[in-house]
């Protein structure tokens, strides 16, 4: 990942920070969608937002929300890491999106 633009960075961040919508419209962006470094964020902040809604809907309410908004905390994290130009490796889910040919 040699050519990381800020442009990507910043695209990167905001897939973490918006995710799973923004990585859904980043796969239908041409341009985007081939660049490494995004495709690498991309794939895991998609797994990784889906992740969330489902333990939202099984766990929310046991939890009151609690796991929700530690799993979005820690999804702000990783866009923190993404801005700063950083890889981020998550067990399980980088390994899947990686066999998946995601990322």
């Amino acid at each position: 990942m040699d050519d990381v633009t800020s442009d990507d960075k910043l695209w990167a961040a905001l897939a973490w920070a918006l995710t799973p919508l923004l990585p859904i419209i980043i796969m239908l962006m041409a341009d985007k969608k081939e660049r490494p470094f995004i495709r690498s964020h991309n794939g895991q902040a998609l797994v990784w937002g889906v992740i969330n809604i489902v333990q939202s809907i099984v766990l929310g309410a046991f939890t009151f929300g609690c796991t929700s908004l530690v799993m979005w905390a820690i999804g702000l994290y990783f866009a923190v890491q993404a801005y700063q130009g950083k890889e981020v490796t998550i067990p399980v889910i980088t390994d899947f999106v990686k066999n998946q040919g995601w990322g």
